[in-house]
């Protein structure tokens, strides 16, 4: 069993930068493959970032491409998000996920654990 915990949420002006945390316990998260979602209020979860076990592969949603960065220690058993030029409308609960087998990346049933989440709120 995995159990995941993100960080680094908070609350910080359009244009500004947050860089989130994902740490597992209970099992190394370098042997898993790990996405971020997330779900702005009235809306459902949505894909935001993939990155493959050992870091080759990686995708982004179309609305974060160019402005977030997936990344991964696996010695430290933590997975990164850096979000920069944040927008009002990346204001969500950010989620960690992960898996042992993912064949659609943006398939949330896909990933076998979750984290709690962590709040992210752009203002304007």
């Amino acid at each position: 069993q995995v159990q995941l915990v993100e960080s680094g949420g908070g609350l910080v002006q359009a244009g500004g930068s947050l860089r989130l945390s994902c740490a597992a316990s209970g099992r190394t998260l370098g042997n898993l493959h790990t996405g971020w979602f997330r779900q702005a209020p009235g809306k459902e979860r949505e894909f935001v970032s993939f990155i493959s076990w050992k870091g080759g592969n990686i995708y982004y949603a179309d609305s974060v491409k160019g402005r977030f960065t997936i990344s991964r220690d696996n010695a430290r058993n933590t997975v990164y998000l850096q979000m920069s030029s944040l927008k009002p409308e990346d204001t969500a609960v950010y989620y960690c996920s992960a898996g042992n087998i993912i064949v659609d990346v943006h398939k949330e049933d896909e990933y076998d654990y979750w984290g709690q989440g962590t709040q992210v709120t752009v203002s304007s």
